[in-house]
């Protein structure tokens, strides 16, 4: 069962993210959120190769860093009785629901030390140089910050001591649900101020991207919504309205983003 769930973990990864990204594409495509500018068809299509271009590039380095990934940390932990769940013999399911809690504020407390911390900063910087906001947005993280994740993750899940299945569930959802909060679509505000009391929505993330660094400085959420509410980090809406804000970085505003070898090389520019 353990080399099954191995085996099969990347492909029920890369099925959903097919499907879930091919839906919100098509969405985004036909129904967007903001028509902007900087999302003329030239340029969206040039965005778009460079933004999956660093996917498969950090899918590589992760798959060779990490074969296994996290489930099969979680399937080693389980092996070696690591990790409070396994010392103290919690229920599977009841183990299971409190690592998807946990692991869903390790992404967020990971993600507001990326903004802290300056090292970090500079290799996560990349993701929000891009300056549209749409699906392949969720896409675009440095090989390094999907490593240092990854590493960050697999810690966490040995010392909660993951069941491998929850660990697996919560990759997909978080998968999932990032590429969703950072489509171009267009969810009536009634349907958003009801989601975003549970899950970050487009909205609420897009407020994130802003050039405006009192505004990018919260929402750091990618799941669920009440880290931010909690730690008092919670931005409602942009100062400027969603239609009128700056989205990116304000140091960054040429072509240079939408340039594969330029994002990649951005973590070790100099401002």
């Amino acid at each position: 069962m353990n080399n099954a769930m191995v085996l099969s973990e990347p492909v029920i990864r890369f099925g959903s993210f097919v499907l879930i990204f091919g839906l919100l594409a098509v969405i985004e495509l036909t129904h967007p959120r903001l028509e902007r500018p900087e999302m003329l068809a030239a340029l969206k299509t040039r965005r778009w190769m460079t933004n999956i271009g660093i996917l498969v590039l950090s899918s590589v380095c992760l798959r060779i860093v990490f074969p296994a990934a996290a489930v099969g940390t979680a399937l080693w932990a389980e092996s070696q009785g690591l990790g409070i769940f396994n010392q103290f013999g919690i229920p599977v399911w009841m183990a299971g629901i409190a690592a998807i809690i946990a692991l869903d504020f390790a992404v967020w407390l990971e993600h507001l030390l990326s903004h802290k911390i300056p090292i970090l900063w500079r290799i996560h910087r990349m993701h929000h140089a891009d300056t549209g906001f749409d699906v392949t947005t969720a896409l675009r993280f440095h090989p390094l910050e999907i490593v240092l994740s990854m590493v960050w993750k697999a810690a966490v899940v040995v010392a909660l001591g993951a069941p491998a299945w929850s660990v697996l569930v919560f990759e997909v959802l978080l998968n999932g649900v990032s590429m969703f909060n950072h489509a171009n679509i267009n969810l009536p505000a009634k349907i958003d101020r009801l989601v975003r009391l549970l899950v970050v929505t487009p909205d609420m993330h897009r407020v994130h991207h802003s050039t405006d660094r009192r505004e990018t400085d919260s929402n750091y959420g990618f799941n669920l919504a009440i880290w931010d509410r909690l730690f008092a980090t919670y931005t409602d809406r942009p100062a400027k309205g969603h239609r009128d804000m700056n989205i990116g970085l304000e140091a960054y505003r040429g072509i240079g983003p939408a340039r594969l070898g330029w994002s990649l090389l951005l973590p070790f520019r100099r401002r």
